[in-house]
């Protein structure tokens, strides 16, 4: 852990370096991938057959990374949010490690293989992780007062579109609209984490 604001500040800006740099290697991995413009699942980028695979392997480590170190820079201030964003960062590296087979299948609707499922698994972790970090800060009285309003708006957001997200797939299985959900929530998330090491790794007087 980090024990001083000195040492916050810089821990919650390689944070969000790494955090960044991880997304946009996600994104261009996807944009790289032309059937993954409009419909499927981000994860499909990292397939082993695709060419995109090391970057995208390479953008989960990223923010893998991201993850652990803005856990360390909020654990003084809200622990409960950081060990939660530890959990994310341990199963978005397992995500990233485990790719899933072609079209990234998940049941009902579909025949899974084990790392489908243990890739899903992991995925599925990872952003409960993040939202109930989210939660943790909206509820936490240490936290600076516009950091708890913004968190505890973003957990709203991030929570509705995820059960959004479960009832698609439950219901209608792969396809645009559970593939759009996914990405929506990728970018309400990244949002929330970007924000915090910002807000993390600005001086005291500038966050009014």
């Amino acid at each position: 852990m980090v024990h001083d604001r000195g040492g916050v500040r810089p821990v919650a800006a390689v944070a969000g370096l790494s955090t960044a740099a991880g997304v946009g290697l996600l994104a261009v991995s996807v944009v790289a991938t032309r059937r993954l413009w409009f419909g499927g699942y981000v994860s499909e980028a990292g397939i082993p057959t695709e060419p995109t695979a090391a970057l995208y392997q390479a953008g989960m480590v990223s923010v893998a990374v991201g993850l652990v170190l803005l856990a360390l820079a909020v654990a003084n201030t809200v622990p409960a949010a950081g060990w939660l964003l530890v959990v994310s960062g341990a199963f978005s590296g397992v995500s990233g490690a485990m790719p899933c087979s072609e079209g990234c299948p998940l049941p009902p609707y579909e025949a899974t293989t084990m790392a489908d499922l243990v890739h899903a698994g992991a995925s599925v972790v990872a952003v409960a992780g993040v939202t109930l970090a989210i939660g943790a800060v909206a509820i936490a009285a240490a936290a600076d007062p516009r950091w708890r309003r913004l968190s505890g708006i973003a957990f709203w957001v991030v929570g509705g579109l995820v059960a959004a997200a479960a009832a698609a797939m439950l219901g209608i299985g792969r396809g645009h609209v559970t593939g759009l959900l996914e990405r929506v929530i990728l970018v309400a998330t990244t949002a929330w984490l970007l924000y915090s090491c910002a807000h993390l790794a600005l001086p005291r007087s500038a966050r009014s």
